[in-house]
């Protein structure tokens, strides 16, 4: 006997929630919530604490629970991956997903969305940015810097300069991606900045309740853009000095927010708007 029910169209109004642990700090249940009242959307959002232990069982059954995806946070990205039946080759190259997709029949599609957050963030707050005029910098190695190197790549950059602390992350991130990356000795960090056209902290140094991130940055052209993927603060200290040497800074609440609107789509048919109003929301 066939489940007739397993490619039953939806009747009720569409679940979806991020998935992590601890979660309660996530800005994601916000964000959507304003999404599906902005646009009177049928549809909730949720915050899905998990333990690694219970993830296979919890994703198991959420699309029996009326759930039709879900963001995935610290500690499940990396992991999700094993769990899901298709995967993109974004989420694949980076080896991470923040997004999943439970298909009517049950089955879990997982993606990647930071890189297009962090390209679209750029766009948006600016929108002369080359990614061919100069060499990029990556500061960081892990999963966030993953998906920035793959998506600074994808957007033309000919040359990625990275550094890591630990510097065999970064003879990894180098192996994986290709000859176009140039691995720094994290003392050469400094070093590296000359001459880089798009700078990008890709580590949590600088973010509240963190160390600062501490890089000289006397070889930074005033004619290079800056970022920061932290965004508590806003401005961090590394935006502030870029900003006081004349780079032009992008902060990094632009990619928080493009990252959720593919999946926001995804799930409840309307592709929503990142603009100031959506800002200001997440920033009260």
């Amino acid at each position: 006997m066939t489940d007739e029910t397993a490619t039953a169209p939806i009747s009720h109004a569409p679940l979806a929630g991020v998935i992590g642990m601890p979660i309660a700090h996530s800005q994601s249940p916000k964000l959507h919530g304003y999404w599906l009242k902005r646009y009177g959307l049928s549809g909730h959002y949720v915050p899905i604490p998990v333990m690694p232990e219970h993830l296979a069982e919890v994703l198991r059954m959420m699309p029996r629970m009326g759930f039709v995806g879900a963001n995935v946070t610290i500690p499940h990205k990396e992991a999700v991956l094993t769990l899901a039946d298709t995967v993109t080759d974004r989420a694949a190259l980076i080896g991470a997903a923040n997004t999943l997709i439970f298909r009517p029949d049950g089955k879990i599609h997982a993606d990647n969305t930071d890189g297009y957050g962090f390209i679209a963030n750029l766009r948006q707050h600016a929108p002369d940015w080359d990614a061919g005029a100069g060499p990029a910098a990556v500061i960081g190695a892990g999963g966030a810097a993953r998906a920035v190197v793959a998506s600074l790549l994808d957007s033309g950059v000919t040359e990625l300069r990275i550094a890591n602390r630990t510097r065999l992350r970064a003879e990894q991130i180098k192996a994986e991606f290709g000859a176009r990356l140039v691995v720094y000795d994290w003392a050469q960090v400094g070093n590296m900045l000359d001459g880089a056209a798009t700078v990008v902290n890709a580590t949590s140094l600088g973010m509240d309740g963190k160390q600062p991130l501490r890089i000289p940055l006397e070889a930074l052209s005033p004619d290079a853009l800056a970022t920061d993927l932290v965004y508590t603060p806003l401005m961090t200290p590394f935006l502030t000095e870029a900003a006081e040497r004349g780079c032009h800074v992008v902060d990094g609440l632009g990619m928080l927010l493009h990252q959720a609107a593919p999946g926001f789509e995804r799930w409840f048919g309307h592709r929503p708007e990142v603009d100031d109003e959506t800002r200001r929301l997440i920033l009260s």
